[in-house]
């Protein structure tokens, strides 16, 4: 898999551990969702970044009180049908404030990257180097929207709305609660 971050393909500097295998000293790993749980203080006192791959099907709840300890969440598109990742990735962003990396892993298809971006992700595992291209084509097309997410970009009202007003015009907020 190609690592897709700002429309680029980079290197993944972190290293995937399976269940079982003892984890490298000194370097970024991803490690499965119930191995990390099973042992989070333990990644706690780690001095290398940790990251968690977590399933889709896994409540996001339980791995609230760790997020302020994780450097990278991957979360998983099994198929191009299961969108609960996107759900995901919105409470992890806008309910628990994770700033870190969030990557979108598994089935992730170049017509869902703006999706992707506003639902908070910054990082795609992707299958082809052209992948890289599409996203960045879809960075530069859409620069409005009208839809309020965690990504934090101004939606079209709040734009409008922001603008300076000939003077005696109120907003359409003011003219609402008056």
């Amino acid at each position: 898999m190609r690592l897709v971050k700002a429309g680029s393909i980079v290197e993944d500097r972190f290293v995937r551990v399976v269940d079982d295998a003892p984890l490298p000293d000194g370097v970024p790993v991803i490690v499965p969702a119930a191995r990390f749980i099973a042992d989070a203080e333990a990644f706690a006192r780690r001095e290398a970044p940790t990251g968690v791959v977590w399933p889709n099907n896994r409540n996001v709840a339980e791995l609230a009180p760790h997020l302020d300890r994780l450097a990278l969440v991957a979360l998983v598109f099994p198929t191009f049908k299961d969108g609960r990742a996107f759900s995901q990735a919105r409470l992890i962003r806008e309910r628990y404030g994770y700033r870190g990396e969030l990557r979108a892993t598994g089935q992730v298809l170049r017509d869902q990257f703006l999706f992707l971006l506003r639902a908070g992700f910054d990082g795609f595992e992707v299958t082809k180097d052209a992948d890289a291209s599409a996203f960045a084509e879809v960075l530069r097309r859409y620069s409005v929207f009208y839809q309020p997410t965690g990504d934090g970009r101004a939606t079209a009202l709040r734009a409008r709305l922001a603008r300076v007003r000939p003077p005696g015009r109120e907003s359409p907020e003011t003219a609402r609660s008056l």
